[in-house]
């Protein structure tokens, strides 16, 4: 063998390996870009900025990247999601201030009324809703009304009898 046939060859293969390690650079510089951005137009000018430039484009393309991911963009927006869904959550009384539990009908720290208890049923009600939502009980004005079916209404009707009022209770 020649020694001209052997650095040509050592050459060609040095160059086979170069030129796929080129090859390889821009698919990954797309790709990567693509995982980073949906613009396909900066998708595309990073990876000619790798073809045209080769190693100095790859150094450039990574200082200029976007720093991170879709994905990872993705899942901090959720997790940023349930932080402020845990916060807007969190039930604090309207007198004080202290964090209260779901169940509670008066704040325990200052003793503020935050529920009222249906009628009807007894189940507790938040003091802005204007019908039990368990046994379909009407509240009107903070007063709760009892239920009554059609019958008794018409016969109250008919004798135009007003039903006393509910006296408050002594505050």
């Amino acid at each position: 063998m020649d020694l001209t046939t052997i650095l040509l060859a050592v050459l060609a293969l040095i160059g086979a390996m170069l030129a796929a390690f080129w090859l390889a650079l821009i698919i990954w510089t797309f790709r990567d870009m693509r995982s980073r951005s949906r613009d396909i137009f900066a998708q595309i000018l990073a990876a000619l900025l790798v073809a045209i430039l080769f190693l100095p484009g790859v150094v450039i393309y990574i200082m200029l990247r976007p720093k991170e991911t879709l994905a990872e963009a993705y899942e901090r927006s959720l997790e940023e999601e349930a932080l402020l869904q845990g916060i807007e959550e969190a039930l604090v009384c309207p007198g004080c201030g202290a964090r209260v539990q779901s169940e509670f009908v008066v704040c325990p720290q200052c003793h503020t009324k935050l529920k009222k208890n249906c009628t009807h049923c007894g189940r507790a009600l938040h003091l802005s809703w204007s019908v039990c939502p368990y046994c379909a009980t009407p509240v009107v004005g903070g007063v709760q009304l009892q239920p009554v079916d059609g019958a008794q209404v018409t016969r109250r009707v008919a004798q135009r009898t007003p039903e006393p009022l509910p006296e408050a209770p002594p505050e």
